[in-house]
């Protein structure tokens, strides 16, 4: 939060975020919009097996209905039932953490927050090892276990918070606390119950995989990525508010405690969502929110677009690169935007730190 200056002795004034240019933040959004099509048209182009951008085309036209190319039946597999859909399962993924970490960031007043200081992503993962190694509600699959895992972490760091005073901090103190247990409970059911080959399955989904995954995927991913960040976007002025502190929240007629609950519940709900599907995906929404910030400024009716935008082509391209550089078994997508995100976290401690 700024402040304008004053006359001595006189009360300190909140001043609003400072805006870019009237042009600058849509002409990012409609930028960052054609990159993120010619980001997924290219990177279906992308992997082991070669397929043009012809053929991504012809494959397009056929699947859409707009035109009858003949094309081989191995190219249509590999481009519509496998690479684009990653791709687009890719762009929610990096579009939904980004936005839920902006959001975040703007509750809890704390740059360094990311969706899974909420522990939701070490709820999902003990969820799915749950049901991958013990068979608790097999017949529903590791997503849906992830997905209860994720609820369930997250009703505790909740419960923790309020029991210890309130939101703020305590919601990272708490997220901290979640974490630390669901990974101990994943870690002892992977050690006391899991055999070598479930383990290296578990293991390779934990780390954020785009493996397998299918139209009903896509689905469920855009579905529930678009509601949330419809949703926040709706939220925007309220949004704007929290920059100034919950006191000046108030006095602006935001209802702190229940517009806090539920914007948190539904990063919350984004995140477990996104989690049950690829895995543990870190850093995406510690560190697209301050690059948007960089290009379109704090004022969420903005930043928010931007960051989805940004998120999606991000997470796109890692997860094609993943597939060229380390082709025939591409390195899971975590692990690539943790080797983004680390050096991007410990730049911002530094500041912080400076700033204090």
């Amino acid at each position: 939060m700024t402040t304008t200056a004053t006359r001595p002795g006189a009360p300190a004034r909140a001043s609003a975020p400072r805006a870019r240019p009237a042009l600058a933040a849509p002409l990012t959004v409609v930028a960052a919009a054609s990159a993120l099509v010619l980001s997924v048209l290219a990177a279906t182009t992308l992997g082991p097996a070669d397929v043009s951008a012809v053929n991504v085309r012809d494959v397009l036209l056929n699947h859409l209905g707009l035109a009858d190319v003949p094309v081989r039946v191995s190219d249509d597999a590999i481009v519509w039932s496998e690479r684009l859909p990653r791709a687009l399962v890719a762009a929610c993924t990096g579009a939904g953490l980004g936005v839920c970490g902006a959001v975040l960031q703007s509750l809890l007043r704390n740059p360094l927050a990311d969706p899974f200081v909420l522990g939701v992503s070490s709820g999902a993962s003990t969820g799915a090892v749950v049901v991958g190694v013990l068979g608790l509600g097999a017949g529903l699959g590791l997503s849906a276990g992830a997905f209860a895992g994720a609820l369930l972490a997250f009703g505790l760091v909740v419960l923790l918070a309020r029991l210890t005073g309130g939101y703020g901090d305590r919601v990272v103190l708490a997220g901290v606390a979640s974490t630390q247990l669901f990974s101990a409970l994943t870690s002892f059911t992977v050690f006391a119950f899991a055999d070598s080959d479930e383990t290296r399955g578990i293991v390779f989904w934990l780390l954020g995989s785009l493996e397998g995954v299918r139209w009903d995927d896509v689905a469920r991913c855009a579905a529930v990525v678009a509601a949330g960040t419809l949703y926040c976007l709706a939220r925007a002025r309220t949004l704007d508010a929290f920059a100034f502190g919950d006191d000046v929240a108030a006095s602006l007629g935001v209802h702190v405690a229940r517009t806090r609950t539920l914007l948190l519940v539904v990063t919350a709900l984004v995140t477990a969502v996104l989690v049950s599907v690829v895995g543990a995906v870190g850093f995406v929404g510690l560190v697209l929110p301050h690059a948007a910030r960089f290009l379109v400024g704090p004022l969420h009716a903005r930043l928010l677009p931007a960051t989805a935008l940004t998120g999606a082509v991000f997470l796109v391209w890692v997860d094609a690169l993943s597939r060229v550089a380390f082709a025939p078994t591409p390195l899971p997508v975590g692990v690539g935007t943790a080797l983004v995100g680390v050096p991007v976290f410990m730049v911002l401690m530094f500041r912080r730190r400076g700033a204090s």
